[in-house]
């Protein structure tokens, strides 16, 4: 799989995430409250709506759009939670752990000393990219493991 970025986001635009989530059932995996189609009004007012609130999308080599997550302020700003996070179905098969390591190199950014998740039980090959990237198990309860990752 060719190396993906980061691309920081706008202060808030999901436009492109909405163009990239081609179904009701991918929008479920995504955030499983939200309309579908993407409303990015409905994005801006609900999903995303505190001021610390960062979101990214990964680039592929081409430059094409094919994936997101945000990063929002966990218990007190030096923790990020990772939230929204998908990736393209014709980016997935290696994509994961790119993207974990993505994931940590944004939280850096935002000078987070700890990641924490939650990921369907479930969801093997995201359970395992988050695993290889370090992320350890706190608990799983009904389909969802919490996980955390300091970044130390």
């Amino acid at each position: 799989m060719p190396r993906l970025r980061l691309r920081r986001n706008a202060p808030f635009e999901v436009v492109t995430l909405g163009e990239m989530i081609g179904s009701a059932e991918e929008m479920a995996l995504v955030n499983p409250n939200a309309k579908f189609p993407l409303d990015p009004l409905e994005w801006q007012e609900k999903w995303l709506n505190e001021p610390d609130d960062k979101s990214f999308y990964l680039v592929d080599a081409d430059g094409s759009d094919v994936g997101f997550f945000a990063l929002r302020v966990g218990i007190g700003p030096e923790v990020r939670h990772l939230t929204y996070a998908f990736v393209v179905p014709a980016a997935r098969g290696g994509a994961g752990e790119q993207m974990a390591g993505l994931v940590i190199e944004a939280a850096r950014s935002l000078e987070a000393l700890t990641v924490t998740l939650k990921c369907e039980t479930d969801n093997l090959p995201a359970l395992n990219a988050y695993r290889s990237a370090g992320f350890e198990t706190l608990s799983e309860r009904g389909g969802m493991a919490t996980m955390k990752l300091d970044l130390g």
